[in-house]
């Protein structure tokens, strides 16, 4: 806590330091708090000199100011500027300050000084519509950047407004036009942590006021109605699944003609966690499709069933001046039409990964507004990308940021509708999953049973969201966990996921660490060993046939996409000429160990020979003829110098040699070596 005396000293000292011009300002206006709504000029006040000037030469500055921050109940915001008659080198370096002064006992708070940004208003407080867990996890990040969140939503005790205290929350419908006006008093921004708002009275809002709105009410309307949605990225050539209204019961009948049985029925809108969809197997599923969707109250439209191969999920960010950032494309795994599991990366190849990526930010990119946005897909068995839907807020596929990524998507989120710059979404582990914590029942004990039992796995973060009841499938947490590879993730997971499914366990799906190669199946004899070994150690590998010189681009292709799909080591076996491991470390980031292999006519020396004599610049390590026993434990060996899983295992694997000898000796020593020999065949 700082004296109101030092606030001004800082805003000077502040003020000096980042414009060209001298330290001289004034205090040009004070924006109310939580309890005023209108702005009080300053005019009289100014110029304040620099650092140096004596306290009482500004006593009655500091008395007004305490005034006022006392007539505005708590907190105002003040907006200095550089005085006129400032020695200004460039008059377009003129800036604005705005800082949040709490009063508390006679002592003030300075929250922030903070360059206010082009095309925005800086502000300390955010008002968001709803107050569930996402707007919860949305406040957590407001707090590290000291942003005051206020919450629209009926109950008292909403998630979000559970650890908000600071602040008057209002208690009402966020779909009421009247209580979203109120929210919309003395504030500068608002924000939204669920969809199915009042986008027509923000609309309003927007158009009567100043104030700025994230994502736009116009991106919120189109996303609320899904056949609105897919007619929109259609134009904009997103690819979606085919899709046709049906206004009327007679209408389903020529859609099930067009696009065949099953289809997919669905509402227009309020369509989220399963509820508004219905597969629709056959002709006689139709009565009971449209009596289970409300008879046509709400708008229905059809689309031509998807048979994925993966559900996949992506979350970006898009800022105030329209950069895109996207986090890594993760699976989902739905249960009920709910997420059940999320897994990141997802365990796809590269390809898979940019089409996801570039099809995502195509879609963002057609809508208005700032702030972070899903993308929900499918992947086909053919490797095409449908989008699914769009959520036009913080996710639940996205949950996993808080532990797994640079800057959370809640914190980005914020960044993003306040001008901030934008954070990393790069992973800051290799690997994560989330597991939603849903009702099982009204035992709320029982529920939360993976929860406990998540407080004793490594890695893992429980998030309890603080909902009074419990009752079956409502959202009650979820549980974060993190790790260094694939394995080492579902080892962790598998018994938070039994802890609510005994019969459950993790996607079948991983991606290799080790991509074994070789240029012809008569290679393979001797490259099984490799594999042997890297079973032993449970590291996950693929093996491919890839020639160098029959299929010299396939080759190119496999060396330059191997990191893309997660394969962190190659093992190349070759023999007579020996080009396909130096080959493949021309095009690879990755470290590639050769293995030669014995030709029929030579000893395969000549192999050695021609895996040793690679030139500077492409590395390529080796190991003893038909040796790829040696050539897996080395890659074993490269992957535990950043996975300390098999670091563990390998040390394990040396000390049993140890063992191994150290017996054989002792047998030895207390018997014959006659009869050793004999035992040995």
């Amino acid at each position: 806590m700082v004296l109101l005396t030092d606030i001004v000293k800082t805003f000077a000292t502040s003020f000096q330091d980042n414009t060209t011009s001298s330290g001289d300002f004034e205090l040009s206006k004070i924006t109310p708090g939580k309890a005023a709504n209108n702005h009080l000029e300053l005019p009289k006040f100014g110029p304040i000199h620099q650092p140096e000037t004596n306290v009482s030469e500004i006593s009655e500055t500091l008395d007004f100011l305490s005034t006022a921050a006392q007539y505005f109940s708590q907190s105002a915001i003040f907006e200095v500027n550089n005085h006129p008659n400032s020695n200004h080198k460039n008059r377009k370096n003129r800036r604005s300050f705005f800082t949040q002064v709490n009063e508390c006992d006679d002592m003030f708070l300075l929250n922030e000084i903070m360059p206010s940004r082009s095309h925005s208003r800086a502000s300390s407080n955010v008002r968001v519509l709803g107050g569930g867990q996402l707007g919860r996890m949305l406040v957590e990040a407001a707090s590290r950047l000291n942003i005051g969140v206020v919450i629209l939503d009926i109950p008292e005790d909403a998630p979000a407004k559970q650890i908000q205290a600071n602040y008057p929350h209002i208690s009402g419908d966020f779909k009421d036009p009247e209580k979203i006006k109120e929210l919309a008093k003395s504030v500068d921004i608002l924000t939204i942590e669920i969809e199915h708002v009042n986008a027509n009275a923000l609309e309003e809002i927007k158009k009567e006021t100043n104030i700025a709105i994230h994502p736009s009410p116009t991106s919120i309307s189109l996303i609320q109605d899904k056949y609105a949605q897919k007619i929109h990225l259609s134009k904009h050539n997103v690819p979606v699944v085919d899709f046709i209204e049906v206004p009327t019961q007679n209408h389903i009948y020529p859609a099930a003609q067009k696009f065949g049985y099953p289809l997919m029925l669905k509402s227009k809108t309020m369509a989220y966690d399963g509820r508004g969809n219905y597969v629709v197997k056959s002709e006689n599923d139709i009565d009971q499709a449209i009596s289970f969707l409300g008879n046509f109250k709400t708008p229905l439209y059809a689309e031509r069933w998807a048979p994925f191969k993966k559900e996949l999920a992506v979350i970006v960010v898009k800022s105030i001046n329209e950069q895109l950032e996207s986090y890594p494309i993760v699976e989902t795994v739905h249960k009920n039409n709910i997420c059940h599991l999320v897994i990141a990366p997802a365990q796809v190849n590269g390809a898979v990964l940019d089409e996801a990526k570039k099809v995502a930010e195509s879609a963002i990119k057609t809508l208005s507004g700032a702030g972070v946005y899903c993308v929900e897909m499918f992947l086909m068995d053919e490797g095409k990308i449908f989008v699914n839907e769009i959520a036009p807020r913080p996710h639940n596929s996205g949950h996993y940021t808080i532990e797994a990524c640079e800057t959370s998507q809640y914190e980005n989120h914020l960044r993003a509708i306040l001008n901030l710059p934008l954070g990393s979404t790069a992973l800051k582990v290799p690997v994560s999953a989330m597991v939603n914590i849903l009702g099982l029942s009204s035992n709320l004990e029982e529920t939360l049973r993976p929860a406990a039992l998540a407080l004793t796995i490594p890695g893992a973060t429980v998030h309890l969201y603080g909902k009074k009841e419990c009752r079956k499938g409502r959202k009650m947490g979820h549980i974060t966990i993190v790790a260094n590879c694939i394995p080492e993730l579902y080892k962790r997971l598998t018994p938070i996921i039994r802890a609510i499914d005994e019969n459950d366990a993790p996607p079948s799906s991983i991606q290799p660490l080790v991509g074994i190669i070789m240029g012809s199946d008569s290679d393979l004899p001797v490259m099984k060993d490799c594999a042997v070994i890297l079973k032993l150690f449970q590291v996950p590998f693929e093996i491919s046939i890839v020639s160098a010189h029959r299929t010299p681009d396939r080759m190119k292709e496999y060396a330059e996409n191997a990191h893309k799909k997660g394969i962190k080591v190659i093992v190349a076996g070759a023999g007579g000429a020996a080009h396909l491991p130096g080959m493949v470390a021309a095009y690879t980031p990755l470290p590639v160990i050769g293995v030669p292999v014995k030709g029929k006519v030579l000893d395969g020396i000549d192999s050695v020979h021609s895996i040793l004599q690679m030139p500077g610049g492409i590395p390529v390590a080796t190991v003893a003829i038909n040796n790829s026993k040696n050539a897996g434990l080395l890659a074993v060996r490269q992957l535990g110098a950043f996975i300390p899983e098999f670091a563990e295992k390998m040390t394990v694997f040396l000390k049993n040699q140890g063992d191994e000898v150290k017996a054989k000796d002792k047998r030895l020593q207390e018997g014959s070596h006659r009869l050793y020999l004999t035992e040995l065949g």
